[in-house]
């Protein structure tokens, strides 16, 4: 099955690293045309690159802060003055980590301000800033990268983050679905990112591990790969059924049922 997706063409926040990189790279080789953002030059050049090198095409890297209004409408228009418009957003941009320490007690205001403007905020930024463009189109695709952080007590800024964003999926999927645009949002489990292979080899002071095995149905861990096959579909006009809606993409929860 084709996924379409021949001369489309996307942002991908957060796109130098981890997941993005690898949603980034799988629209890429689907012959979207790609800009990554993120507020590394250097890791979106050094990604940018990388992506040219397994792929043959070229990636626009965009620096850009999804946590201030301006830096988003700067990466937008740069967008579309180099493509011509847009038609497929995804918003991955996100601080790590949801919360320095697990109890409610370590929610403090100020990186909680923080989580809030870049992750939802700023995911409504994007979605704003690029709306209008999908609207001329008659067509787009909006997929917002969450967690399952949103069906979990791992912490009380994860949790609220990654439910807010489906909140905000919804809200927005009925306003634009007239417009031939879908907005779903999918939910990485542990995926074997840079970052989640750190947290697994770290251990705590009395010598446990600091993120312990997944605990899922497939018995192993998430290639970040697998969740962009994922998103890579939604991003497609063969995912036309489905908006409003989120995708668990964490190999299943087992004994949890959820309607």
């Amino acid at each position: 099955m084709g996924l379409e997706l021949d001369g489309k063409r996307a942002i991908v926040t957060g796109g130098g690293t981890g997941i993005g990189y690898a949603i980034a790279e799988e629209l890429v080789r689907e012959g979207a045309r790609v800009a990554i953002a993120g507020r590394r030059r250097e890791v979106l050049d050094g990604a940018a690159k990388l992506i040219k090198e397994s792929t043959g095409a070229d990636v626009l890297a965009v620096p850009a802060d999804t946590g201030d209004e301006d830096s988003v409408r700067n990466l937008v228009d740069t967008v579309q003055a180099a493509f011509g418009g847009v038609d497929i957003l995804v918003n991955n941009a996100a601080e790590q980590p949801a919360q320095k320490g697990p109890s409610f007690n370590d929610a403090d205001d100020e990186w909680f301000h923080r989580q809030i403007n870049v992750k939802v905020i700023g995911y409504l930024r994007t979605i704003k800033a690029v709306a209008p463009l999908l609207i001329e189109n008659g067509w787009g695709r909006i997929i917002n990268i969450s967690g399952t952080g949103a069906r979990s007590t791992v912490s009380v800024i994860g949790s609220v983050r990654n439910a807010s964003v489906i909140a905000l999926t919804k809200n927005v999927a009925d306003e634009l679905g007239p417009h031939g645009i879908n907005v779903t949002t999918v939910h990485p489990g542990p995926t074997r990112t840079d970052r989640y292979i750190e947290l697994r080899q770290a251990r705590s002071a009395d010598g446990s591990a600091l993120l312990p095995a997944p605990n899922n149905v497939i018995g192993r861990v998430i290639e970040p790969r697998e969740v962009a096959w994922v998103v890579a579909f939604l991003a497609s006009p063969r995912s036309v059924a489905i908006t409003g809606d989120n995708v668990f993409a964490g190999g299943g929860v087992p004994g949890s049922i959820y309607y």
